[in-house]
């Protein structure tokens, strides 16, 4: 039982509410909540102490103080509930925008009212590792991929701007945002707005609400396999697209949208290479902007899920006879003569979104910064996003330090695990082989200066993995009911070789990133648990038992598989 005194003078609209006798409830009780209605002037105090059991929905009022006054004054009349529906009605009502308004015209309305940059902050290109008195910088409005010497670009944020405000209001502003419909703010990527594409107007937000992707405990994975109490996957596949990749393509169609519409840019459309998922990214968010948009594929290099996205989504697909590499030499070749924006990761753009997985991750964690995070890697700019994004939290205050990164590649496709292997001296690029995990079946990655600073500056690892162990690793995952992408089987099978090492420790906390939905390949899990790759064993393989359709061969059957367990 929990009494409150509830007491306000005539001339206050407001009362004051004070408990009278506190007894511990429970944090997760729903407070009450107190109207008080005034049908003409009441006395000159009146107090009423309103009790109520936690067991029922409706307090009990009693008359707790009564002043002098004349009886021909009416009472006020209060009335208490133990939920809060009523206030939520009228205050949805108060607040919501009318029904003729969509919420991107809601918004345009709101930062009218209030500009959305009154900070001051602002992005800009400088080349990738140029220092911070470098003349070489270029307007996020110019169509540039490459420095003035041909290295890559990066995005630079103003800190100074960024620095006037304190870790703690970052992280109360990005957690406000979370699981919103506020346009562009639902987004795990727009939720970072100020840290992204500062200065765009949120009119030309092309976003499909991607980001917030799910962060889980893989208790059984851990304990089974590895000896872990502490292992998490983010699964950035859990998005529109089916992969990692629509984090950076919102941020990079957003801008080509503000070039087309808003700087009126004689920009045609967007092109990439891409081994799959790029392609369905890229294709996805056109289609929502209404921009041509252009796809080279390697012909019979990627699964029937991947190639059916972009045709779907209305873009113009070129299969060509040749491996990624050379549909990126293509590609930069065609849109350095043709005014096609290219959007492959060597567009620093992209970066930009897919840094906020790794801010992410630091929210689903109370801002704890884990031991470890275990990325593939491919082109390798993801990598590096993940250390931008880490590392823009620590600059920043939002969190002290940031974790170790180990970057897992296809042994069919490593030339940064050999490039580590060598002391990082003589990097060669090398003609990659054909790999289950075929969105990282890349031998000349775009993004490996990148990934070298990534790895070098966090005291990181990089792990490869065979097709077989990297298969067994999708298998094992599987069994515990992750299904898994080949990709994040080449990230777990690099984590059991570390564990096996002592690299990581049993109690480590430790985050493996899944960079698509494993339903992107089953043909590949297919195969697998039909024992139909050469040369390899298969030795999760769970192919299912052909059986005659009675009841004593199918008991038969069960008591076999069930031994041990009746």
């Amino acid at each position: 039982m929990a009494s409150f005194l509830l007491t306000f003078p005539s001339s206050s609209p407001t009362p004051r509410l004070s408990e009278a006798n506190p007894i511990t409830r429970s944090s997760r009780e729903p407070f009450t909540r107190y109207s008080i209605v005034r049908a003409s002037p009441s006395p000159s105090m009146a107090s009423f102490l309103c009790m109520y059991p936690s067991s029922s929905p409706t307090p009990r009022l009693f008359k707790a103080n009564p002043l002098r006054g004349s009886s021909r004054k009416p009472f006020t009349r209060i009335s208490c509930s133990s939920d809060s529906s009523s206030a939520k009605a009228t205050t949805s009502s108060k607040n919501r925008r009318p029904a003729e308004e969509n919420i991107r015209e809601e918004a345009a309305r709101r930062d009218h009212a209030n500009p959305n940059n009154g900070h001051g902050l602002s992005a800009w290109y400088v080349p990738f590792g140029a220092q911070e008195d470098s003349e070489e910088r270029y307007s996020l409005d110019e169509i540039v991929y490459r420095s003035q010497s041909g290295g890559l670009l990066d995005v630079r944020h103003d800190f100074s701007a960024l620095k006037k405000f304190p870790g703690s209001y970052w992280r109360s502003l990005f957690d406000s945002r979370v699981g919103r419909t506020t346009w562009p703010y639902g987004s795990g990527v727009w939720s970072k707005k100020e840290w992204v594409l500062p200065e765009i107007d949120g009119d030309d937000i092309v976003s499909l609400f991607e980001g917030n992707s799910n962060l889980f405990w893989a208790e059984r994975f851990g304990k089974d396999y590895l000896g872990m109490n502490d292992l998490w996957v983010k699964h950035c596949g859990i998005s529109h697209t089916g992969s990692f990749k629509d984090l950076g393509m919102t941020v990079l169609v957003s801008q080509v949208n503000r070039l087309r519409r808003r700087l009126k840019r004689p920009i045609v459309g967007v092109g990439c290479a891409s081994t799959g998922d790029t392609s369905a990214a890229l294709s996805a968010y056109c289609a929502a902007a209404r921009i041509p948009a252009i796809v080279f594929l390697p012909a019979d290099r990627i699964s029937v899920a991947q190639l059916v996205q972009p045709i779907a989504n209305g873009a113009t697909v070129l299969s060509l006879d040749t491996d990624f590499d050379g549909c990126m030499r293509l590609i930069r070749e065609v849109t350095a003569e043709f005014p096609i924006y290219l959007a492959n990761s060597l567009n620093s753009l992209r970066l930009e979104g897919q840094k906020t997985a790794a801010i992410e991750i630091l929210q689903q964690f109370d801002w704890e910064v884990p031991d470890w995070v275990v990325v593939p890697g491919g082109n390798l700019g993801n990598i590096y996003a993940f250390y931008k994004g880490f590392e823009m939290c620590r600059d920043l205050g939002l969190v002290d330090r940031v974790p170790r990164l180990v970057c897992a590649q296809a042994a069919n496709a490593n030339p940064l695990y050999l490039y580590y292997k060598a002391g990082w001296t003589g990097f060669q690029p090398i003609t990659a082989s054909p790999t289950f995990a075929s969105a990282i079946q890349i031998g000349d990655p775009v993004s490996i200066d990148r990934a070298v600073f990534a790895i070098q500056s966090t005291d990181g690892i990089v792990e490869e993995a065979t097709e077989e162990e990297l298969m067994d690793a999708m298998a094992q995952a599987d069994r515990t009911g992750m299904f898994a992408c080949p990709h994040t089987g080449v990230a777990l099978a690099a984590l059991i070789k570390l564990r096996d090492s002592g690299v990581i420790g049993p109690h480590d906390r430790t985050v493996v990133v899944s960079t698509a939905h494993g339903l992107k390949f089953t043909q590949a899990k297919v195969d697998y648990h039909s024992k139909e790759i050469v040369d390899m064993t298969c030795r999760y393989a769970n192919p299912p038992v052909n059986v005659k359709a009675d009841f004593g061969s199918v008991m038969d059957i069960l008591k076999k598989k069930l031994a041990g367990m009746l």
